[in-house]
């Protein structure tokens, strides 16, 4: 997995430098203290993870991953507190609070190892009967026959199952659609995905599975023509 840092700090850098060179799976290729030399890099080489200040003098780590139009994952690393929530809603794979340990360095690259592993993950010739999913420190085997959908939830992804059960997984939703064969699986909404086999009734607004209302997103009315 190759790794960029990205700090105003030298010595917050060096830190990250010697933490990543622990971490076997880790590749730092480059680190920057200027997020305009490092946006230059970006655009010349294949880059999976980066690990960004959030507070810098000429961009925020925030502003400089909206430029981006397909960023890799990203970590970020800052010394205040109150930009967590908007760093998960950017879905970021983990907030680091400085000062941090080594083993809280780990346990981020191991989060990014983890989604690194599921996207490029090799795809099958046949269709799998069950996926894993991680749920908390678990991999939970579940059979694609027994899920209705699956919806987004703030942090969270939920993933409805027959027998009213359900699992909750920090996946993001677009890695879960990923995970999931198509067209068996469709994307209605920006935070819900659809197991077609299960659908009862649909209109152009909304589906039905069962007792559950699942919306129609404005961009996605083209999942219509696959439910037809």
């Amino acid at each position: 997995m190759i790794a960029i840092a990205i700090d105003d700090e030298p010595i917050a850098l060096d830190v990250v430098r010697s933490h990543a060179a622990k971490v076997p799976f880790v590749e730092l290729s480059a680190t920057f203290t200027n997020a305009f030399d490092a946006l230059t890099y970006l655009q010349q080489n294949k880059i999976d993870l980066i690990f960004l200040d959030i507070k810098m003098p000429d961009i925020s780590g925030i502003d400089f991953l909206h430029s981006l139009t397909n960023p890799p994952m990203v970590v970020f690393t800052t010394a205040y507190s109150e930009h967590a929530v908007k760093s998960f809603e950017l879905d970021a794979i983990d907030y680091l609070l400085k000062p941090f340990s080594l083993s809280r360095f780990l346990k981020a690259c191991n989060k990014a190892q983890e989604l690194y592993t599921l996207r490029n993950r090799q795809p099958q010739t046949e269709e799998p009967a069950s996926v894993f999913i991680k749920d908390g420190y678990e991999q939970i085997k579940v059979m694609l026959a027994d899920i209705l959908f699956i919806e987004a939830a703030g942090n969270y992804t939920k993933v409805y199952l027959e027998g009213d059960k359900q699992l909750s997984t920090r996946v993001t939703i677009s890695d879960m659609q990923q995970l999931l064969p198509s067209p068996r699986f469709i994307r209605t909404h920006r935070a819900f995905i659809v197991a077609r086999e299960k659908v009862t009734r649909f209109d152009r607004a909304q589906i039905n599975i069962g007792n559950h209302t699942i919306p129609i997103g404005a961009t996605y009315t083209q999942c219509l023509q696959e439910l037809y």
